[in-house]
Formats: C-alpha cells, sequence, structure tokens
C-alpha cells in the first residue's frame, strides 16, 4: 500500500484524512501469471491500480485474439466502459506475469466521491488516463507504421517488454508475429 500511497501524494497532494477515507475502500489482491481478471460477459466491478506486473486487455476471438492494451506498474486499469456503465463487457483481462493490483469497487468509489475532498480529482484522473491512453494507441494506429508503435512500446517499457509474448506485442501493434519477426529482424 505504500507504494500506491507514494505515488497519489506525488500526482494528487491527498490529504492525510483523505488517503485514510481511500486506502480503507482499497482490497489488495495477488495473482498467478495467466490469471483472468475480467471476462467477456462479466460487468467490470472495479477500478484498480498495478503495483506489481502486467496485465494484458484483448477481445477474445475463435483464432487470434486482437490485444489492444497493457497495463504496466503505477498504471490504473480496468474494463472501463463496463465499470462506467456497469454492463458486460465485450473484452477480458489477464494477468501476464505474476501481479498485484489494489482493487476499488464500483460502489466504494461512489462513496469516495461523496466522502474526500479528493475523490472526483482522483476519478477524474483515472479516467484521463484511460482516455489518453486510448487516444494514444488510436493515433498510433492511424499514423504510425507497426516498426513505430514497436519502438515506442520498447521505448515506454523497455524492461517489462521483454516479459510479454511475442504474439500479444504482434496482435498489440497489428501484425502477425511473422511480421513482428522481421521487424525485430530489421532493428537489431
Amino acid at each position: 500500500m505504500d507504494q500506491i500511497k507514494t505515488s497519489f501524494k506525488q500526482r494528487f497532494d491527498i490529504s492525510e484524512s483523505d488517503w485514510e477515507i481511500f486506502s480503507s475502500k482499497l482490497v489488495k489482491f495477488q495473482y498467478l501469471k495467466n490469471h483472468n481478471l475480467l471476462k467477456a460477459g462479466q460487468i467490470e466491478n472495479y477500478l484498480s491500480f498495478v503495483e506489481k506486473g502486467i496485465i494484458r486487455l484483448f477481445i477474445p476471438k475463435e483464432e487470434n485474439d486482437i490485444t489492444f492494451d497493457f497495463a504496466f506498474e503505477n498504471d490504473f486499469v480496468s474494463g472501463y466502459s463496463s465499470f462506467l456503465t456497469q454492463t458486460p463487457s465485450i473484452y477480458e483481462m489477464e494477468t501476464l506475469t505474476d501481479t498485484i493490483i489494489w482493487r476499488l469497487k464500483f460502489e466504494d468509489l461512489q462513496t469516495i466521491y461523496k466522502e474526500t475532498k479528493i475523490g472526483n480529482f482522483i476519478g477524474r484522473k483515472a479516467g484521463e488516463d484511460l482516455f489518453l491512453k486510448k487516444s494514444k494507441r488510436e493515433l498510433s494506429l492511424l499514423n504510425e507504421t507497426a516498426e513505430q508503435r514497436y519502438l515506442n512500446l520498447f521505448k515506454d517499457q523497455p524492461n517489462l517488454i521483454r516479459q510479454i509474448p511475442l504474439k500479444y506485442i504482434a496482435s498489440y501493434i497489428g501484425v502477425t508475429p511473422q511480421a513482428l519477426s522481421r521487424i525485430r529482424k530489421r532493428i537489431s
């Protein structure tokens, strides 16, 4: 919990009283690699903060899943559209490494909004972070080559990216695993 407190103090300048209310609602979960956090058809009930690990968000397909996001240490993660609307998710989330997350239930977040001075700000920032990440991804798909997308992912998370199977990286940047192999060979 110290890591999340430090991050929140730096990002939000949260008061001790607001932190006590907020932290009282957080629940720590530890998951092994390949644990499914959210299945398609389930309603997302949590906004989570990644203390340690890597989480993959993907649309399940019969042949090849479509990976559209990764969450790393100090990221917020959620099946956010399902979380906001409390309707079934069309995508899934799974851990790619052993993972520690701090989860906040939808109902508890509503309480935090009402009872703290900083709650709405934190909720807005979490939403903005998730939106900006999504927007960056969309613009990347529209404006950059697959090679540029791979290099950007590698630049943003150099230590962690090595822990992600290449088939997921290929899906994320929008190419086949064979095309990713050619990209990696070209840039090495």
